[in-house]
């Protein structure tokens, strides 16, 4: 068929922007204001940085307004009721948000539609990177809650208004274009329209704010499952025998998985300066515990080995012959103690293996005895302080141990009923 010579698309376009300024605010009567609607959809959380404290959104922005100078009677052409034009052609609102820091990876979207009676329906994708106070305190079971504020950055309240294009209700629950198959969960989009007031004038403003919330199973299986198990073979520990050098050997050997687990789970934990996660809180607590154990049993053991070292030669020292008869002995378990001993002297007239030489010896040795039990008092006051020190990091373990369980079940069912 043959193309109508002067088409009715064609001679609508050029009536509409042949004549139009776009640097003017498009209203009749300056004094009226340009109500300018907004509409959000959340499209994805792309990543979620806590060191840096800054949010990844993929979002779809719709804004709607009315040009008063882009209307026409549809009945004079073809009955055309709304047809695409050019943005960067027409006046456009100029409504960025607050919090941004980047826009990346948004695509440039050049045409808007406009209908016959003047309305205008701009609607893009963005990807936005924002500012939010994230606080991972409760990780893996945080909830985060952050904010995007659409504001014009020149034009008051009385220039350019803002407002709803759907009820807050509907903005709230609408979870039908996010994708639910990322770390994060969509919970809600709350809404709220406020005016700013600042030196330059009012501002209208309306404020998302989106709440997330983390899905922690991967985390339980990798990371809290694995550290319970840790710190209850550090618990079983104590059980064996304060004065037994393998405990030793044990308790290092759980300081190193107690090391290597800490620092792989440094690269899953979120890493910020405002908060520290409360795993991480509880990890170095129990650490600490270990290393005051372990030091404690290296202190006892070395305590029980220079005894034992003094104390081996006593039977035979108590026993010798005659060699040292005729001098004074010394204990030099008395010696090292600082407990005096009566020298024992022998009587030269005794003859040997008479009763009288019998009740010497058996005298040497019950004061060998005497001497090593006032001397060994000492060491089992140390030893006794040492054994409740090791009773006390047990219960001290333990408790700490039922409160992380107690604390992380707490979070995890108010996570739940989030």
């Amino acid at each position: 068929m043959p193309h109508p010579r002067n088409p009715a698309l064609y001679r609508l376009t050029k009536q509409l922007l042949q004549k139009y300024h776009k640097a003017v605010r498009p209203v009749h009567d300056w004094t009226e204001a340009t109500t300018v609607y907004l509409d959000v959809f959340v499209h994805a959380i792309l990543d979620v940085d806590a060191q840096n404290q800054k949010l990844k959104t993929s979002i779809w922005y719709h804004e709607v307004w009315v040009d008063e100078f882009l209307s026409w009677n549809p009945s004079m052409f073809d009955e055309i009721r709304e047809i695409s034009l050019p943005l960067s052609d027409i006046w456009a609102p100029d409504i960025i948000i607050n919090e941004f820091v980047e826009i990346e990876g948004s695509p440039d979207l050049p045409y808007v539609y406009v209908n016959s009676s003047g309305t205008i329906k701009n609607s893009k994708p963005i990807q936005v990177v924002s500012t939010c106070s994230l606080e991972t305190y409760a990780f893996p079971f945080d909830i985060q809650n952050c904010s995007l504020t659409f504001s014009s950055v020149l034009h008051t309240v009385q220039d350019v208004d803002l407002a709803f294009l759907r009820s807050r209700e509907d903005i709230k629950h609408d979870k039908k274009e996010f994708l639910n198959d990322s770390e994060w969960e969509l919970l809600s989009v709350s809404s709220t329209y406020s005016i700013l007031q600042s030196g330059a004038g009012d501002f209208a403003q309306i404020q998302f704010n989106v709440v997330i919330r983390r899905r922690p199973l991967v985390y339980v299986v990798n990371l809290l499952i694995p550290s319970i198990f840790l710190m209850l073979v550090d618990l079983g520990s104590f059980y064996l025998p304060p004065t037994c050098r393998a405990r030793i050997v044990f308790k290092t050997s759980v300081l190193v998985g107690y090391t290597v687990f800490r620092v792989n789970m440094s690269d899953e934990m979120p890493r910020s300066a405002l908060s520290t996660p409360l795993i991480g809180v509880f990890f170095t607590v129990c650490m600490a515990f270990l290393v005051i154990s372990l030091f404690k049993s290296i202190l006892l053991v070395r305590f029980l080995h220079d005894e034992w070292s003094h104390g081996q030669e006593w039977p035979l020292l108590c026993l010798r012959g005659d060699a040292d008869a005729d001098g004074p002995r010394m204990d030099p378990r008395a010696q090292l103690a600082g407990v005096p001993e009566p020298p024992i002297r022998r009587d030269p007239q005794v003859q040997p293996g008479s009763l009288k030489e019998v009740w010497f010896q058996l005298k040497s040795i019950s004061t060998y005895f005497q001497t090593w039990e006032q001397a060994d008092r000492k060491g089992v006051k140390w030893l006794a302080l040492l054994e409740r020190l090791d009773r006390l990091l047990f219960q001290a373990y333990a408790i700490l141990l039922g409160l992380y369980t107690v604390t992380l079940c707490s979070l995890w069912a108010l996570w739940g009923s989030s």
